[in-house]
């Protein structure tokens, strides 16, 4: 106990020297034991129990963020498929990993996940993608390139993990690191928000949702941001106090990282500038925006679930991905997407077709 009270104090007073001596800030300071631990924790679950990276590949890629990683302990229970992440003593966050889910942080109520309906993937087909899993012959001058590039990012220390080449509708070629196959499922992190984007055009087109929404939020109502349109949002100028710093205390990494809720963090943002006259690059308002598809879905994760496979997954064939949630219940909708390369690849492909796949129209030409 004394040891560990050392320790715990050696960490305050070595975080302390820091502030004093650079610009970090005491909100900096306060708040960096937990998004550090809940970075920890969520990222390696993800990476463990949803990718099936190894432990000791796991923390290399873990401390490639950020230096300050290198001092969070990470403990998993394969059992529980659970992984509690330590700084110091000074705090500890978890995740767990749910089938169909991935992982959530373990932050506050959580028995909605464990009740969670998870609804039929879609079923293996010997069609040719996109359609289903079959590829033909790979193009063995573009599969030279590929394997040329992923053995140079390998020797250059990169985390290289898939490389993929659709050319007229199909693949011709794909290379693979070491540990990783074509049913590997890997981290999106920002390539999410436009499946998101995805997800919200989807809701348009059924008339579910209006572009010209104001407000977006009955929260907003009485105030500034009574005159934020749904529209503002989509294209990042909403004027909210969302800025994309990743520093500890701000906005975005306790939504990412800290919250039960990252919609209840967000919606308490304020106004910073006059919405649709400054364009701010903004997970939290991609994260806002996974909120507003969980109420039009139904304001439940079983009906959030059941929209994203119905809608989606199934019907573009997309057997092998997950889109986390927080511990609400909520998609992470900036960030949490893990897909395979090929399922990856069938988002690109509808975009090139304008919102069409597999003989489904998914968005609207004009979205």
């Amino acid at each position: 106990m004394r040891l560990g009270l050392k320790i715990t104090l050696g960490a305050v007073g070595i975080l302390a020297v820091a502030s004093y001596a650079s610009p970090y800030t005491p909100t900096y300071i306060a708040n960096a034991p937990g998004v550090l631990t809940g970075i920890g924790a969520m990222l390696t679950c993800s990476a463990r129990y949803v990718s099936g990276i190894d432990p000791k590949q796991n923390f290399q890629d873990l401390i490639s963020y950020t230096p300050l990683l290198e001092q969070v302990d990470i403990h998993y229970d394969d059992n529980a498929r659970r992984v509690e992440a330590d700084l110091f003593g000074m705090r500890t966050s978890s995740a767990t990993y749910r089938e169909g889910l991935g992982c959530a942080l373990d932050v506050g109520d959580t028995r909605a996940l464990d009740r969670a309906k998870i609804p039929p993937s879609a079923a293996a087909s010997s069609a040719l993608w996109p359609q289903g899993d079959s590829v033909p012959a790979k193009n063995m001058r573009v599969q030279n390139m590929l394997d040329t590039i992923l053995a140079r990012d390998t020797a250059q220390g990169l985390q290289t993990r898939a490389l993929l080449v659709v050319k007229d509708g199909q693949v011709i070629a794909e290379a693979y690191g070491e540990g990783f196959s074509v049913d590997s499922k890997l981290l999106g992190w920002s390539m999410t928000k436009s499946f998101n984007a995805l997800m919200l055009g989807n809701m348009e087109m059924r008339g579910l949702i209006d572009p010209a929404k104001k407000p977006v939020f009955a929260a907003w109502a009485q105030d500034k941001r009574a005159d934020i349109a749904l529209d503002d949002m989509l294209h990042m100028t909403s004027g909210l106090d969302l800025s994309e710093i990743y520093d500890p205390g701000e906005a975005v990494t306790a939504m990412l990282f800290t919250a039960h809720s990252a919609a209840d963090v967000g919606q308490k943002a304020v106004v910073r500038h006059t919405p649709g006259t400054h364009w701010d690059y903004s997970s939290g308002t991609s994260l806002l925006l996974s909120k507003l598809i969980y109420d039009t879905a139904g304001g439940t994760l079983d009906a959030s679930l059941e929209n994203l496979h119905s809608e989606f997954l199934r019907p573009m064939g997309m057997r092998n991905t997950v889109l986390e949630v927080d511990p609400s219940g909520v998609f992470l909708g900036s960030s949490f997407m893990l897909a395979s390369a090929r399922d990856w690849a069938r988002m690109g492909q509808l975009m090139l077709n304008r919102g069409m796949l597999n003989g489904h129209r998914f968005v609207t030409e004009d979205w």
